[in-house]
């Protein structure tokens, strides 16, 4: 089916047609969703933590070098 003549099917449908439509599809989406195993949770949320550390970092070096430009710029007297 082509993506016209599924939005004109669409338009064609009543209100509640379409709300009963798109909760089908959510409930054949959801019926594709894998649930992942106990090691393969644990890898991704060390990998999530491991990149969340890495940002973190990085977003507080910048935060430094930034403070202190500004502070060479505007001649703060008081340091970080």
């Amino acid at each position: 089916m082509s993506n016209t003549s599924a939005s004109q099917n669409a338009e064609k449908r009543g209100f509640f047609a379409r709300i009963m439509m798109f909760l089908r599809q959510v409930v054949d989406e959801m019926r594709k969703v894998v649930t992942p195993t106990r090691q393969e949770l644990i890898k991704m949320t060390g990998t999530v933590l491991v990149f969340v550390v890495i940002i973190i970092a990085l977003v507080s070096l910048l935060d430094w070098l930034f403070g202190m430009g500004a502070s060479w710029v505007f001649g703060s007297s008081d340091g970080l």
